[in-house]
């Protein structure tokens, strides 16, 4: 005797299970929790915390756009003048043009390459907002923030 046929699923994913039939794995932890949160975001809080530390001293900040990247284009051969061969940018300045603001960008690798903890990262980063907010005003670093180079 043929056994009958079940019916096609009308759903049109079907569920799907590991080998192990357990089912898919939803995330570690829930949004809200820190763990969630990929490490480009939390190199951009950093870069937040840094601007809003000095926002207060320089109003022209609200003027600029802050940007992260994760590495600089090194286009430029090695042997540039300005000695790009020897060491890679933590950080950039994008003049404003045509309706578009100026720009300090810093650069999340080379800033993660050189520290070892949270800590650190959030001293480097605040030094390289603090150095390249200072180039793009024409101000010395001291002028934006006045304990740069204390920590």
């Amino acid at each position: 005797m043929d056994k009958p046929v079940p019916p096609p699923s009308a759903d049109p994913r079907p569920r799907r299970r590991d080998r192990h039939g357990r089912g898919m794995r939803g995330p570690v932890a829930p949004p809200q929790v820190p763990l969630s949160a990929s490490r480009s975001e939390v190199f951009m809080d950093l870069v937040q915390d840094s601007v809003e530390r000095i926002e207060r001293r320089v109003p022209q900040l609200a003027d600029i756009e802050f940007l992260v990247l994760d590495v600089p284009r090194l286009d430029r051969p090695a042997d540039a003048a300005d000695g790009w061969g020897e060491s890679v940018p933590l950080g950039g300045t994008i003049a404003a043009r045509e309706g578009r603001p100026a720009r300090v960008v810093v650069y999340r690798r080379p800033v993660e390459i050189r520290t070892k903890n949270r800590e650190e990262r959030a001293i480097l980063v605040h030094e390289v907002v603090v150095e390249q907010v200072a180039e793009l005003l024409g101000l010395s670093p001291e002028t934006i923030d006045p304990r740069y180079g204390e920590d």
